[in-house]
Formats: structure tokens, C-alpha cells, sequence
């Protein structure tokens, strides 16, 4: 029954992407994904329940499928990052699989018979083989699954860069989907086929529910377009500004230069609080300042030790902290107080406050003594 609702489950996410207008490549990427999942799990519910007796035909195609999970995963990772692959680059990532088909062929040339002898034999006489294409496809999700993680890092790494609030567009569902996908190749070391397929049932359902979930996956909104203060060309920047071309030019500026820029950030901070601004770029600031992103990334970078991020943010909490030490802002809840100072959500909020102060805000009222219990 389980693998019928998966089943069901991963058609309706496929004929939702099919129908859904201005797909991008990562929703053609995922919507094969889904489609290779399907057929993945019915030939596995076929035999699972001893119905490949009417169907011995299909016997085998089954096998190598597994070495298709990994390049989807990653492919999908890379396009929903925006990183570019060329198409000659993409179809490498399937050689794996190209190769672990022919190596099959042995088996699916069978007649019927033979292949039924051989499935209730437990692969007698393929042992060699099936050892083989086990190893390929063991090696291939542990090599996914950290390109795939490395990918994710350098996107958290590239928009911490250039965003000041990441929470919609930080691909935190994606990593879950990444580590929920990686537990599946544990499993295939450990337990039997109904376990893991019980599992990629739920995998599916746990993309169904980040799918509804998350904008951007299932509608028509891309995940950078999430943020109405901030125009294309700034959401684009991130997109063009490799992690590469970030790593500016160290004697481009000088030291006097660089603190010249980080004296007029400051001043500019001080006097205009930008930082009010929830959804601030680091493109809005250089455009201000009359400099390059880049050249002012560098400045924060260096003379802050920084990200973009986490300086803003910084900005932010000790905003607040002045703020909730005025007798006059005592009315006020923490939450309105901080959407005063730049956040848009409490998670944020208490987030970076945490990491900043390495106490919750609650506990720094109670020990600061600003506001009564």
C-alpha cells in the first residue's frame, strides 16, 4: 500500500510541474526526477510483490536506476543556485548509469524463464555484476551528495555576501532534502529493499511538502524574486557574481583607500541607518556610496571581517539593544521593536541575536535589567 501512495504522490507532483507555466530548467530537471522515481518505484512494487511472474519482461531495468538519484539531485542543487552547466557537462553526470544499463545486458537478454530463475535465486550467477553496479551506486550517492552540499554552501556563502535577509532564499529546504536523500544511501547499506523504499516514499513526500511549501518550486515565483524592494538587476547580481570574481583584487585598494570607504559606510550608517531597511542589498548600499558591489564587499571584508550579512545584522542588534534600553520603548514588544530595526521574522530576529550576543533576547532583558520580567 505504501508504495501505491508514493506512487500517487510523486504522479501528482509531476502533472503539477507538466502543467505549470514558465518552468524553469531546474523545474524540467526535477519533473524527469519525479518521472524516473515513478517508474523506479512501480517496477520495485512489481516485484516486490512477486507480480513480476506476469510481467517478467521488466525484470533488470530496475537495477541500475538507482546510479540515476545522485546526477538529479545534483543537477536540480546546481540550477536552483542559479549556477550555470553547460548541456555537454550535464550528460556526463549520466555515463554512470549509461554504464551500469549495458553492464545489465547480460541478464536482460534472458528469455523470461531465465530471468524468473535468477530473481528467485537471488542473482545466481550475476554476483559479479551485481557487486559491481552496488559499489557504483554506493559511490555515486556519497560523491552526490557532497558535490551537492558543497554547492549549497557556496550559495549560502555567495547570498550572506550580498543579501541582509537570507531566510527566504537560503535553500535551507534544499539542504534538508540533500541530508534526507544521503540517509536513504545509508540505509542501502543496512537495510532491506522495503525499508528504502518505504523511505523514498516519504523522500517524495517530503519534496511534495518543501514543494507546496517553499515559493518558488511549485508556483510560478523564482526564489530570488521573493524580495518586492529589490529590483532584477540586484537580484540578478548574485547570479553573475561567481565566488571567483568575488575574490577581489587584494592591491587594488590600499589601506588608506580602504579605510577611506569603510569611514564613509560608517558614516552613512550612522547617519541614514540604511540597515533599517529589512530587505537590504549590498548592491543598494554600493549604489548609495557611488562605488562597485565588489569594492565595498572588499571593505567589509577586510576592515569588518565580515560578510554583508552578518554586518548589517550586527548593525541591527545593537540598534535594537538602544532601542530596548529607552524607558520610551518599554511599551513595546520585542517582536515590533525588532521589525522596527530591520528584521522581517522573530526566527531571524532571535537568530542572530543569539549568535551575536550568545544569549536569547529574553535572557539579555532579565540579566541587562531594560525591561521588567
Amino acid at each position: 500500500m505504501i508504495y501505491i501512495i508514493g506512487i500517487a504522490i510523486t504522479f501528482f507532483l509531476s502533472f503539477i510541474l507538466l502543467t505549470k507555466k514558465g518552468k524553469s530548467v531546474a523545474d524540467r530537471i526535477l519533473f524527469v526526477w519525479l518521472c524516473v522515481i515513478i517508474v523506479h518505484l512501480i517496477l520495485f512494487s512489481i516485484i516486490s510483490s512477486n507480480e513480476y511472474l506476469k510481467f517478467p519482461y521488466l525484470l533488470g531495468f530496475e537495477i541500475p536506476l538507482p546510479l540515476l538519484h545522485g546526477p538529479f539531485l545534483f543537477l536540480y542543487t546546481l540550477t536552483l543556485t542559479s549556477e550555470q552547466l553547460a548541456k555537454t557537462k550535464m550528460i556526463l553526470h549520466f555515463l554512470p548509469f549509461a554504464i551500469g544499463f549495458i553492464s545489465t545486458t547480460p541478464f536482460l537478454i534472458l528469455n523470461t524463464k531465465e530471468k524468473i530463475l535468477v530473481y528467485q535465486n537471488e542473482g545466481e550467477g550475476f554476483e559479479t555484476i551485481s557487486t559491481i553496479i552496488f559499489i557504483g551506486i554506493v559511490l555515486s550517492g556519497i560523491a552526490y551528495t557532497i558535490l551537492s552540499l558543497r554547492v549549497l554552501a557556496n550559495h549560502k556563502k555567495l547570498i550572506k555576501d550580498n543579501f541582509s535577509s537570507i531566510e527566504k532564499i537560503n535553500l535551507q529546504w534544499l539542504f534538508r532534502l540533500v541530508l534526507g536523500l544521503s540517509c536513504i544511501w545509508i540505509l542501502v547499506f543496512f537495510a532491506d529493499d522495503e525499508i528504502i523504499f518505504s523511505s523514498v516514499v516519504l523522500f517524495v513526500a517530503f519534496i511534495g511538502y518543501y514543494g507546496i511549501k517553499q515559493v518558488g518550486v511549485f508556483t510560478n515565483q523564482q526564489v530570488l524574486e521573493l524580495s518586492p524592494a529589490i529590483e532584477s538587476k540586484e537580484l540578478a547580481e548574485p547570479s553573475v557574481v561567481t565566488p571567483e570574481v568575488s575574490k577581489y583584487n587584494k592591491s587594488a585598494l590600499s589601506d588608506i583607500q580602504l579605510n577611506a570607504l569603510h569611514a564613509k559606510l560608517v558614516q552613512l550608517m550612522n547617519q541614514k541607518k540604511l540597515f533599517l531597511t529589512p530587505e537590504l542589498t549590498l548592491t543598494m548600499v554600493a549604489e548609495v556610496l557611488e562605488i562597485h558591489p565588489n569594492t565595498l564587499s572588499q571593505v567589509i571584508n577586510t576592515v569588518e571581517q565580515k560578510n554583508f550579512f552578518d554586518y548589517v545584522n550586527t548593525l541591527r542588534i545593537e540598534e535594537f539593544k538602544e532601542r530596548i534600553a529607552d524607558p520610551e520603548n518599554q511599551k513595546y514588544t520585542l517582536l515590533s521593536l525588532a521589525f522596527e530595526c530591520g528584521f522581517n521574522s522573530k526566527t531571524s530576529f532571535n537568530r542572530n541575536f543569539k549568535n551575536l550576543t550568545g544569549k536569547s533576547p529574553s535572557e539579555y532583558l532579565r540579566e541587562s535589567k531594560t525591561m521588567p520580567d
